[in-house]
């Protein structure tokens, strides 16, 4: 264990949706910082980038849809039989809409649930069997939103599945305390990805401005959040679970 109690030397770190934005930015970081990242989406090709950015050495991808149920068992098998047993998740994965109650239907709720909600959950069922969980414990973070925390207009189809997100987190902390198995939330503001400057409002200087005048400190960048994840992952934050960690350059505080 190194001195530095930030430190990810010696941890097997599993990231998913980490083939762009947050997620690839928190496998760069947790590299840098130590860590053995298993690099997990459904781009194999984006995976790859991802992989020739990484520092240090051991570092792998696999190429899986989460939302497919009945594969999750064999691929976190798969995982710890090639690099050992896991001491933190990142579950960064997810799809986002605006979208008014009027043109919401079951379908639409069934995909963002399954994508958003149940994907998190099947995966951590299977990293935190006995067999595949480090044996000192570990910390599972779940990435939810302000949009968990807060209202807005369009986003209560997205806000659903990160409200359920935190719920579920904290009972989870309660059931995995004796296990020494953390949980935790991240419930990042508007942050700069690729993905977002695309968005119509980001392409627009007006409602671009609009928006990042609700964040007290501007957007956010993908540092920002990798940064806070690094803190909940390493033994710094071994007396930290059930908790929410708002990174939104204070959108949240008016």
């Amino acid at each position: 264990m190194s001195d530095n109690p930030f430190s990810l030397k010696g941890k097997n770190i599993l990231i998913t949706g980490a083939s762009s934005g947050i997620g690839r930015q928190c496998a760069i970081s947790c590299s840098q910082m130590g860590a053995k990242v298993i690099l997990l989406a459904r781009n194999e090709e984006r995976l790859k980038e991802t992989l020739t950015l990484l520092e240090g050495e051991n570092h792998f991808f696999v190429v899986c849809d989460l939302t497919n149920f009945y594969y999750l068992p064999e691929c976190v098998s798969g995982i710890v039989a090639k690099i050992g047993p896991i001491n933190g998740v990142l579950h960064c994965a997810g799809i986002s809409t605006t979208l008014p109650l009027k043109l919401m239907d079951v379908c639409k709720l069934e995909d963002f649930f399954r994508n958003n909600v149940f994907s998190a959950i099947q995966l951590t069922r299977e990293v935190c069997k006995l067999k595949n969980i480090s044996k000192d414990g570990g910390s599972i973070i779940f990435f939810s939103s302000v949009m968990g925390c807060v209202g807005e207009s369009g986003k209560s189809l997205y806000s659903l599945t990160k409200g359920a997100l935190i719920s579920g987190m904290r009972s989870l902390a309660c059931e995995y305390a004796k296990k020494r198995i953390r949980f935790n939330c991240i419930s990042p503001g508007v942050i700069v990805t690729p993905i977002n400057e695309n968005q119509p409002y980001m392409q627009d200087p007006v409602k671009r401005q609009a928006e990042e005048d609700k964040h007290l400190l501007g957007f956010g960048s993908v540092t920002d959040v990798a940064n806070a994840c690094i803190y909940l992952l390493s033994d710094a934050a071994r007396w930290i679970t059930g908790q929410n960690l708002i990174i939104d350059g204070g959108y949240t505080v008016r």
